[in-house]
């Protein structure tokens, strides 16, 4: 009954990891000191890693959600 909640455990993490990563990577090339008034400064790395966070929690989660209404699919013929 268990077994499958490591699975889909694991699989969350390396999902939120991943999108975590590709979000930090897209916005990169985001020009946020057109939006704050110290780029370098500590409050803006925090708004950084926030929005980096909110934007990946958003991607993930849809992207799982996805997949879990995908594997439901089956369960429509039995």
């Amino acid at each position: 009954m268990f077994e499958g909640f490591g699975q889909q455990a694991a699989i969350h993490i390396v999902v939120n990891v991943f999108f975590l990563a590709i979000t930090w990577w897209a916005l990169q090339s985001f020009r946020f000191d057109l939006f704050v008034r110290e780029p370098e400064g500590p409050k803006a790395k925090v708004l950084m890693i926030f929005v980096t966070i909110a934007i990946a929690h958003l991607v993930s989660q849809f992207f799982l959600d996805y997949l879990n209404s995908s594997l439901m699919l089956r369960y429509m013929w039995e």
